[in-house]
């Protein structure tokens, strides 16, 4: 019996009777929709249950739109009986039932829909048959069929499996859940408890993984999530952009998509990239907590405060051993306010020595009054995290009490303004401040965790900003995804377990994905001849795809003809064509392409879909992919930063059908020799 069997060689209406079950999934589908836009938010008893109400029903008919570019579902498995569930269900991207409560779609997510991905001959998991699904747009045009009764079967390449990963693609990221791997289920159905830390080289699929574990808690814990909350982290807003579909495609609209600054705050001042690792070290930590709490003076005076003929006095050396107690044991803020009230607490002591019996407004009023906000404005005052990060870049004295001996007097000197600004509300920050704020803020007032999250390109960012990630899951997990080969800044990790110590997750689990099923194999190994250079204890990355004739690589001639010329050949081809350049020569390469219908890659505007043909700055090209890449004098992308073999290798590896090289300077030695 043949491992496969496919459309062609069993009768069409069998295929005929799916296309049917389709048209009544839709169907149905519709029906719910209808039903929730039906559901009135007016039972509620207040308006703000009424508005609570009415957001989450929102929530619901988004959820359960249909997109008629796909199909609701792209497998089915005829079961072995022994459970509630029918003998045969179609796995899909969301749950449909019709007006009897019959399941018509199972959810991929669902317990029983993991044997879509994992069974086979050898461990069939009750499962006699799975078939795979070929779909154009919405519509079903093939499907496939895998025994997997019987053990001395051995499956071979599934047809449409190859197909689907290898179809062109316009527009954003598409979902992968009819193409997940077993390696990579494992990791989209980790437990909720569990951080995990994806390694994973070029075309392994390890944003998609990423994304489909953050709908697959969602689906499994979806209570607990929607109270604490899910958020994914990306490197810019292009690349948000690009996966901006996937989840919602999956039924998944209440999740947070943003960028490290966007979490942080947009502070882009110019820096020494030198001077960005220095605040980006971990060392800071201490350095800003010793900064703070610097600013609490020893109180030399006690406090008095008056009431009627009475005067009540908290000598000097109680108010010290308040101070003494809370100091270091709570955050800024909270002390402050708790000082304030313990001053209060043992006026009202002695008021009660007098015999007088005051209750808590007394203490609120006492707290407030001018005798203890002067003493608490004194000696624990009150501050921002501009205030003490302003003080800490322009005040050299007060920098090296602050650094002890975590920072060397050299760095100190890299650490201060040249020119300090005259306050902290005229000061302009850097996107390295943006962390050390982040770190003094939470040192004041405790962070909020969410309940997951998921970071992409994690191995470009600094200990600090990832310290100021990890508070944002201290009571949560996370999702951690990246290539240690693809690090592109001065401070680009090159450990794991080092990115785990710092996010607060030290116990995660590091896995890695080495197979590619994206890029082709002839431009996998180009880009591999840089490996040795940008992380040499890396293993080499494999794609399943031998891509043959899949590269091109050409000199000679002026680079604005050879572009345009390049970019026609790929226009004639079916898929989306990514130009990407060094950044100076953006500008030169747009004109080039005058001629074309084109958009310039921007890290700051969502991208549209209109233009199959982008010229991307090399800066922003992590993350993404194109079909078609044309890659613009690599020599120029090298030289262009510190790391810049690193940055070659990311836009090498961003093809998924060809890459074309066009140089005029000889290509770096690292791909020749």
């Amino acid at each position: 019996m043949p491992a496969h069997q496919l459309a062609p060689d069993i009768p069409a209406d069998v295929l005929a009777a799916e296309q049917r079950h389709l048209a009544e999934s839709r169907a149905a589908l519709a029906a719910m929709r209808a039903h929730a836009q039906s559901l009135s938010a007016d039972a509620a008893g207040d308006w703000v249950s009424q508005q609570i109400l009415q957001s989450l029903l929102d929530q619901r008919v988004a959820a359960l739109a249909d997109h008629p570019d796909t199909p609701l579902f792209f497998g089915r498995l005829d079961r072995e009986s022994g459970d509630d569930l029918p003998g045969t269900i179609h796995v899909g991207r969301r749950h449909v039932h019709d007006g009897h409560s019959r399941p018509l779609v199972i959810d991929w997510r669902a317990p029983v829909s993991r044997a879509f991905y994992q069974a086979s001959p050898t461990d069939p998991m009750g499962v006699v048959r799975r078939r795979r699904f070929g779909y154009h747009g919405g519509a079903l045009t093939a499907y496939e069929d895998e025994p997997l009764g019987e053990a001395d079967v051995e499956l071979g390449p599934s047809r449409i499996l190859t197909e689907e990963i290898e179809r062109p693609r316009t527009g954003p990221m598409r979902d992968i859940v009819a193409t997940i791997q077993p390696d990579q289920d494992e990791i989209v159905r980790e437990a909720l408890a569990r951080t995990v830390c994806v390694q994973g080289a070029p075309g392994t699929g390890k944003t998609a993984v990423g994304l489909h574990r953050a709908a697959y808690l969602l689906f499994t814990h979806r209570e607990r999530l929607a109270r604490s909350g899910v958020m994914i982290v990306g490197p810019n807003r292009a690349f948000l952009s690009y996966i901006s579909s996937v989840l919602p495609a999956l039924g998944e609209v209440k999740v947070d998509q943003t960028t490290v600054a966007g979490l942080l705050g947009e502070h882009a001042a110019p820096e020494d990239p030198m001077v960005a690792a220095v605040k980006g070290d971990a060392r800071m930590a201490a350095v800003l907590e010793r900064a703070l709490w610097l600013h609490i003076v020893k109180p030399e005076e006690g406090v008095v405060f008056t009431k009627g003929a009475y005067r009540y006095r908290v000598a000097d050396h109680e108010v010290r051993e308040i101070v003494a107690s809370l100091r270091g044991t709570t955050r800024y803020l909270p002390g402050r306010a708790a000082l304030a009230q313990r001053l209060a607490h043992m006026v009202l002591v002695r008021m009660e020595q007098r015999g007088e019996s005051p209750d808590d407004r007394v203490q609120d009023a006492v707290a407030r009054s001018k005798p203890v906000k002067q003493l608490v404005d004194a000696v624990w005052p009150k501050l921002t995290p501009e205030q003490v990060l302003h003080r800490l870049l322009s005040d050299p004295e007060f920098l090296a009490k602050a650094a002890k001996g975590d920072l060397s007097p050299d760095e100190q000197e890299m650490l201060l303004w040249r020119k300090p600004y005259r306050s902290h509300k005229s000061a302009k920050w850097s996107a390295a401040d943006a962390a050390l704020l982040d770190e003094l803020r939470d040192l004041m007032e405790r962070t909020p965790s969410l309940g997951h999250l998921v970071i992409d390109e994690a191995q470009d960012l600094s200990e600090m900003q990832l310290r100021a990630l990890g508070r944002r899951c201290r009571n949560g997990s996370a999702t951690v995804l990246g290539d240690l080969a693809q690090g592109t800044t001065p401070w680009s990790t090159s450990s794991w377990e080092a990115v785990l110590e710092h996010l607060g997750q030290s116990e995660g689990a590091v896995t890695e994905l080495t197979l590619g099923f994206r890029v082709p194999r002839e431009v996998l190994d180009f880009a591999a001849r840089l490996l040795p250079s940008v992380a040499p204890g890396l293993a080499a990355p494999r794609s399943l795809r031998p891509g043959a004739g899949s590269l091109s690589v050409r000199s000679g001639g002026p680079i604005g003809g050879r572009v345009a010329e390049a970019a026609a050949e790929a226009l004639a081809r079916e898929g989306s064509i990514g130009v990407i350049v060094p950044d100076a020569l953006v500008a030169e390469v747009s004109r080039a392409l005058s001629a074309h219908p084109h958009a310039v890659l921007d890290p700051d505007v969502a991208e549209d879909g209109e233009h199959r043909l982008l010229v991307v700055p090399a800066t922003l090209a992590k993350g993404l992919e194109y079909d078609h890449v044309i890659v613009v004098e690599p020599a120029d992308i090298v030289a262009a930063e510190p790391r810049g073999l690193a940055r070659l290798y990311v836009v090498l590896t961003r093809a998924v059908t060809s890459l074309t090289v066009l140089h005029d300077k000889p290509l770096p030695a690292e791909l020749t020799g």
